[in-house]
């Protein structure tokens, strides 16, 4: 296993600070709510409330992500982060439902609208925060394969276009005077939500599921192939791999001659191994080899695993 800790890692202080930024987003919000009487600006306030939640719970799945493997856990507490991600995408459905809720009640009913240009200024200052906030998370998220600070960042990125689309509404209430226009926008507003919210538990789903990369499993696939034709390895099989994070998790059975021995077996298992680290740079790798004799590799094939699609290459070198 090779742990890279060349720079600093920054994923907490960027937590905190998002955790400090949601409880702002909301008194602002809720504050130019209150003053506006906006059901656009409510819709808005409404997403900071869930994602206030939404950030509180993303900080610990972070923090717990981040502890090393125990004897309950020995493959570590990586897949937290896309529990989280699920759970954040779930409370965003539930606001986009609340918003379109209110919003159409709103429409059916007749809004009542007061002091919009106090309520534009709070809502485009704060949209300008949390753009500054989202990027950061975002950026950080992928330099340091955090699923949970990524997910994050999508969401308070989400929560800027939320804001852009209150603003665009409320500027043309001023100019053409129709009321009707605050929840129209504010039912828009729900919808794009909703799409967010499917986007992080589709991806939630698939973190748990260990869909593999198709880009990583071609790496992979390569390097084996290479390892192959040069005669370090006489062929593989049972090529499996998955991703948590920023660990690589990575098995593979590999053949060689019947008159090969254990050492020799080892050190070319060893050159293999030592290739895949460089596949992933910066990554954590943990790789499984299992070294079996060519000749047995007919017998074998009843003990292989249904359905898996099983990545094998020989080579015949007589």
């Amino acid at each position: 296993m090779h742990v890279v800790l060349t720079e600093k890692d920054y994923q907490r202080p960027v937590m905190v600070a998002s955790l400090l930024v949601a409880a702002l987003m909301l008194v602002g919000k809720l504050s130019a709510w209150h003053i506006t009487g906006s059901a656009a600006i409510f819709s808005d306030a409404l997403e900071s409330v869930i994602h206030l939640f939404a950030t509180g719970f993303a900080g610990y799945s972070l923090w717990l992500s981040q502890q090393p493997a125990d004897a309950t856990h020995p493959y570590g507490h990586g897949k937290v982060a896309y529990v989280s991600s699920g759970f954040e995408g779930a409370l965003i459905a539930i606001a986009a439902i609340s918003i379109l809720y209110t919003a159409i009640l709103d429409l059916l009913q007749g809004p009542e609208l007061q002091r919009l240009g106090v309520g534009l200024w709070i809502t485009g200052g704060l949209a300008v925060v949390n753009a500054v906030l989202g990027g950061v998370l975002v950026r950080t998220g992928r330099k340091h394969r955090s699923v949970v600070l990524e997910a994050n960042g999508q969401h308070v990125l989400t929560d800027v276009w939320t804001s852009v689309g209150v603003l665009v509404g409320l500027g043309l209430v001023i100019v053409t005077g129709w009321l009707w226009m605050d929840p129209v926008m504010a039912i828009f507003v729900a919808l794009n939500i909703l799409w967010t919210a499917f986007s992080l538990v589709k991806r939630s789903v698939n973190g748990l599921m260990e869909a593999a990369d198709p880009e990583e499993t071609e790496r992979i696939r390569s390097l084996l192939d290479e390892a192959v034709e040069k005669g370090i390895v006489r062929g593989y099989h049972q090529l499996r791999h998955r991703r948590i994070n920023h660990e690589v998790w990575i098995e593979y059975h590999l053949l060689f001659r019947g008159d090969v021995s254990v050492m020799d077996a080892h050190d070319q298992s060893h050159r293999v191994e030592d290739a895949m680290h460089k596949l992933f740079p910066g990554d954590i790798v943990v790789t499984t080899a299992h070294l079996e004799p060519a000749e047995h590799d007919v017998a074998h094939q009843d003990r292989r695993p249904e359905p898996v699609d099983v990545l094998e290459k020989q080579v015949d070198r007589r």
